[in-house]
């Protein structure tokens, strides 16, 4: 019983001292990506862009395509649908798309691109919270291509966690906006 008595008395006299006490610094999520590199892809689609290094694109059927991120397991999926007297209705399901996140969504702030010298004409919608999509976009020429992006982990989602891929990759999405052309 001594035994225990004096152990006690070490431990209180050692976990009670002055100035013992260190609190932790607040832990951030430090996530360093590294500069990305564009290569442009080739597609027997009427369009090119560039895509970063390390990323994937993946041709699917009827110009369906995929730009993957193995690494972080997200993937932007891309559509495209010729316009045939169709622009009214592509454009209403352009903007239609990132409603459907509404519901776990605290914002949808919305970012017009111009590029005339390109005739590409979109707009990007950063889906701010807990929404399956992170950020979708469309392009156009406004009169023969229309082409629709949207941007998916394979996680669940938790907006503050996955913040920093998400923005990394709306860098991307950004740049295949701005480098896209339309074939003739």
């Amino acid at each position: 019983m001594r035994k225990i008595s004096s152990i006690v008395l070490v431990f209180l006299f050692v976990a009670c001292q002055e100035g013992a006490y260190l609190p932790k610094p607040k832990a951030q999520l430090n996530l360093d990506y590294p500069q990305a590199r564009y290569n442009p892809i080739e597609s027997s689609c009427p369009y090119l862009f560039d895509i970063n290094a390390a990323a994937a694109f993946v041709p699917l059927e009827n110009c369906e395509s995929k730009v993957e991120y193995p690494k972080m397991k997200a993937t932007i999926y891309l559509s495209y649908r010729p316009i045939k007297n169709n622009l009214d209705s592509l454009l209403s399901d352009a903007y239609q798309m990132p409603s459907k996140h509404i519901i776990k969504a605290s914002e949808i702030p919305e970012k017009v691109f111009v590029n005339p010298e390109n005739k590409a004409y979109g707009t990007l919608f950063r889906i701010v919270g807990e929404a399956a999509s992170q950020a979708q976009f469309f392009v156009t020429d406004s009169v023969n291509h229309f082409l629709v992006g949207s941007l998916y982990f394979y996680t669940r989602p938790n907006y503050d966690s996955i913040l920093p891929a998400a923005r990394h990759v709306e860098k991307d999405m950004v740049k295949l906006m701005e480098s896209l052309r339309w074939k003739e």
